[in-house]
């Protein structure tokens, strides 16, 4: 499979990166197994994961899905230098202290990530979420320590707008420490105000790697979801009822059009939409089943057409 350049970091993935918030949650080990392994049979080779995930599950504390890629890991030999590895840290973890992007914490939070990872080195370690209590100077300062000791080999941000992200890249500037190489927003063909306009002009024009996530809008770009009686499916019904507006209802319909000029899954579509956008390198996207894998090596080789592009960008664009 063709890889892209992550950016500047001097990585290079797959056009889709395996979101692994699923694993620990909705999908169970022996399960995530699987799924990984037809994930790096298909040629795909980057998995996302954070220390938080999936502490919000009822006798879960945070860093279940670390913990199951870890066991992954040491069940196959030689996997380990195929994949692109990313972490996170700055998300409360529930205890005093463990939260933030503090020199501190990081300097603890890096240790937990890579025991339960099993591994040497993190390939990519993003700030999870803004943190105002924390100066960037001393954030960036504790990636330069990580990044100098071998224990990252890049540094991004999840969830910065435009002006914190031009803070920060402002501030590696001028005090000498490593910059924000890669960006992680929520965008997709519905929640696109975010990071379509400044944000996504700055992410082109600093030449910073861009990964989505809530690719598929928690599964409502499937298209399974088209009713209020449908969001009982799955246990993450619960956070597609945002979707089921008029605007929801022309995407679903665009998408289903598209879909059926490609004999393609409306998934499929949607992603590869993500793929092909100018300031995306890729989208995350997670599978609770290796048949869900598929649908992303079909994704990854689907070319949308001059008409398909129009449709799906009329009837998602925001308001």
């Amino acid at each position: 499979m063709n890889t892209r350049p992550l950016g500047k970091t001097g990585l290079r993935i797959a056009p889709i990166v395996f979101g692994g918030n699923v694993f620990g949650w909705t999908v169970d080990e022996k399960t995530s197994f699987e799924i990984l392994d037809a994930f790096l049979d298909h040629g795909f080779n980057a998995i996302d994961t954070a220390d938080i995930y999936s502490s919000w599950v009822p006798g879960n504390h945070g860093g279940e899905s670390e913990t199951i890629i870890g066991k992954w890991f040491k069940a196959r030999p030689g996997a380990r230098d195929k994949i692109v590895l990313f972490t996170k840290v700055g998300s409360d973890l529930g205890k005093p202290g463990q939260k933030g992007l503090s020199e501190r914490w990081i300097t603890q939070a890096i240790e937990g990530s890579l025991s339960r990872l099993g591994v040497e080195s993190i390939d990519l370690y993003f700030s999870h979420w803004p943190d105002s209590e924390t100066p960037c100077e001393e954030t960036l300062g504790a990636y330069d320590k990580l990044l100098k000791a071998g224990k990252i080999k890049a540094i991004g941000a999840s969830n910065l707008d435009a002006r914190q992200l031009t803070q920060a890249l402002a501030v590696a500037r001028d005090k000498g420490l490593p910059p924000y190489q890669v960006l992680q927003p929520e965008y997709n063909l519905y929640d696109r105000a975010s990071y379509d306009g400044a944000l996504r002009d700055l992410a082109v024009a600093e030449g910073l790697g861009v990964v989505t996530y809530y690719s598929l809008a928690s599964g409502f770009l499937s298209g399974k979801y088209r009713s209020k009686e449908d969001l009982g499916q799955s246990r993450r019904g619960t956070g597609v009822g945002k979707y089921l507006t008029a605007r929801g209802d022309r995407i679903l319909e665009a998408l289903d059009a598209v879909s059926a000029r490609h004999s393609a899954q409306p998934a499929e579509v949607a992603l590869a939409w993500l793929i092909g956008r100018e300031g995306v390198t890729a989208p995350i996207a997670s599978a609770t089943s290796v048949a869900q894998v598929k649908n992303f090596a079909k994704a990854a080789k689907l070319a949308l057409q001059p008409q398909d592009w129009q449709a799906l960008d009329a009837a998602s664009a925001t308001p």
